[in-house]
């Protein structure tokens, strides 16, 4: 069975908000075992909306719509459902009575144009909306489904969770459900990573694999479909070996673990403190380390200065070269890392130059990047990381 989302919004064409909705309704159809195939965008426009929406249901038994239920000129997600699926729109008294006592509840007067937000299409099933104005609606044609959910994130997960999941568990009598695994590389580009799982990433079978790219991270998705969670992970976990089997230690962690939360467990098991001088990065080593869970009982500061090609200011300047001797005597602790970014070469390019000393050992290593600077200054903190990582 094949699920497809529309999200509804000239702002999210224009790329002023991020739409977050289509990824919590995506995460809510794996847990139900829902193949969700598609997901598309489309404006505030009547015309577009309704092919968009002759389109889906040309190819899905199950279309989500978000957003364009509002009480504006420019919400015209009911009346582009309307004319795809040939209803016209009826007037729902119990609707409108709902929405004035929710205004009436907050002491706030109702708009004339709330009026609209109790039209809904002949035949559906209203979605009544106690977190908000915009009720939405459940409209069945035949095997088919399509279930409209306002924009607003609280409103719509609200809807989906209580009204619409239980809906399509109870009518399509779904009992399988999607698992995922996600292994958290470091130390080796996506197409390097895809290259190593290739025939995972070709059989498209159960479980699928597949690579999503970071800045100084690549992540290898497991997901597998199964009538249970337990059976979904007995079919995840032999490919999760493998994979792990090939790549070794450039596997960091797994789902939510960070490199900076996986460094500063490590520095925490052993009982060793860490201190940074960073130069060029902003500081964002030091904030991604004391951020981390823990991150404060292991990060006992850092230096943070624009380039070294200043010097460092007094009385700093006075303790030579060695800015790694130099961070762990100031700070007192075992771990001492300097991270220098350079100002970028005729090229075009950046030399990003770490150093770690440890008492298991010391590290240097140079790399090159190129690209804008801010995220040459994520990708040389993620590497410094994951060097950290491996010295320790």
């Amino acid at each position: 069975m094949r699920a497809e989302i529309i999200t509804v919004g000239s702002e999210l064409l224009l790329g002023q908000i991020v739409d977050s909705n289509a990824a919590f309704i995506a995460r809510q159809l794996a847990a139900i075992g829902l193949d969700l195939h598609f997901k598309t965008t489309v404006g505030d426009n009547l015309s577009r909306l309704a092919d968009t929406l002759r389109a889906a249901l040309s190819r899905s038994q199950v279309v989500i719509v978000t957003g364009g239920i509002g009480p504006t000129a420019d919400d015209v997600t009911r009346e582009a459902v309307a004319e795809a699926m040939g209803r016209p729109l009826r007037f729902s008294p119990d609707l409108m009575a709902e929405i004035e006592a929710f205004f009436r509840a907050r002491g706030v007067g109702l708009s004339p144009s709330n009026e609209k937000q109790a039209y809904i299409p002949e035949g559906a099933r209203p979605l009544s909306n106690p977190v908000g104005t915009a009720p939405g609606f459940i409209l069945e044609v035949g095997p088919q489904a399509v279930a409209v959910l306002p924009g607003v994130p609280r409103e719509m997960e609200h809807l989906l969770i209580t009204r619409v999941i239980p809906y399509l568990k109870d009518r399509y009598r779904l009992s399988g459900l999607i698992q995922s695994r996600i292994l958290r590389v470091s130390g080796l580009g996506e197409s390097k990573v895809g290259e190593t799982l290739k025939d995972f990433m070709e059989t498209g079978s159960n479980p699928t694999v597949g690579t999503m790219a970071h800045l100084g991270q690549v992540d290898v998705r497991i997901a597998a479909k199964g009538a249970t969670e337990q059976e979904a992970r007995a079919l995840i976990a032999p490919v999760e070996t493998e994979i792990r089997r090939r790549l070794a230690d450039l596997v960091f962690g797994a789902d939510g673990d960070t490199l900076e939360g996986v460094v500063v467990a490590a520095l925490h098991s052993r009982r060793w403190r860490l201190a940074v001088i960073e130069a060029g990065s902003g500081g964002l080593l030091s904030a991604r380390l004391h951020d981390a869970p823990e991150g404060s009982a292991v990060y006992q500061g850092g230096i943070v200065v624009p380039s070294v090609d200043r010097g460092l200011p007094p009385p700093l300047d006075q303790e030579g070269d060695d800015l790694t001797a130099l961070v762990r005597k100031w700070f007192g602790v075992e771990v001492g890392v300097s991270v220098v970014i350079a100002q970028p070469g005729s090229d075009g390019s950046v030399v990003g130059r770490v150093r770690i000393a440890a008492p298991t050992g010391g590290a240097e290593k140079e790399y090159r990047f190129a690209g804008p600077i801010a995220q040459i200054r994520v990708r040389m903190v993620s590497a410094t990381l994951d060097l950290i990582r491996r010295i320790i």
